[in-house]
């Protein structure tokens, strides 16, 4: 399994940093967690074939995680002349959010037939399930639900175990969205102010005995946070980062 941090930023650039998109690549497969506003310039410059892309997968509906899908869309079909199927899965109001956030990026643009077939999937929380070829067990994170859930997500793919945090405060459920996973990635958006629907690196440390991933990579850093990254104990993203497990 390989991931690429194509984006790794807060929403508000800090660090000059493009916000969040992952590129996974396994067996078989080659998905996304997340497509951001600053995505799919990120994937041009990382050279990746976006058409290879079977799988948007996307924790929440905020911009700087989903912003991205309509500028991935009208590239799709119209420069990179895209015929393989693609699906976008998330959390429960994605299926309305679409025509919403196309219609807000380019009037008019919800309207247009796709030359390949788009398949929105709505995940239910805890209940795993295969998608687009991809094992995924969606759990739900602390990050502004019930008016906008929110999803972490646990990934089982060529005999390991990725976890995603998304964005969220401290919540219990993130001890078996992380547990022994070969890798973690957590979001730590401050060093160790506590405020309400996000991670500090203190807050989080505090929990890590319980959760003991194999590898964990810190993402999600704003400012304070980054003014801080040599004083962490474990790896932190940056745009380009590529890994494999």
């Amino acid at each position: 399994m390989e991931i690429v941090f194509v984006g790794c930023g807060d929403a508000f650039g800090s660090g000059g940093r493009g916000h969040t998109c992952f590129q996974v690549t396994a067996s078989g497969t080659r998905f996304l967690i997340d497509c951001g506003a600053s995505g799919l310039a990120g994937l041009k410059r990382e050279g990746i074939d976006r058409n290879a892309i079977d799988l948007l997968l996307i924790t929440h509906l905020h911009a700087d995680h989903a912003g991205g899908i309509p500028f991935f869309i009208l590239d799709a079909q119209f420069l990179a002349k895209r015929t393989r199927p693609l699906t976008i899965a998330g959390p429960p109001g994605l299926s309305a959010w679409y025509p919403r956030a196309m219609e807000l990026a380019f009037p008019g643009s919800s309207a247009t037939r796709q030359k390949f077939e788009l398949s929105l999937v709505e995940l239910a929380a805890d209940a795993p399930c295969t998608v687009a070829g991809v094992t995924v067990r969606p759990t739900l994170v602390q990050h502004g639900a019930p008016v906008a859930p929110a999803y972490g997500y646990r990934i089982t793919l060529d005999g390991k175990v990725l976890a995603y945090t998304g964005d969220t405060e401290w919540t219990e459920s993130l001890v078996e969205l992380g547990r022994d996973a070969d890798l973690m990635i957590a979001e730590a958006y401050w060093f160790e102010k506590v405020v309400p629907y996000h991670l500090s690196w203190g807050t989080l440390a505090q929990h890590l005995p319980r959760i003991a991933p194999r590898r964990l990579i810190l993402t999600h850093m704003g400012d304070d946070m980054l003014a801080h990254c040599a004083e962490v104990p474990c790896e932190t993203a940056r745009d380009g980062l590529t890994i494999t497990l």
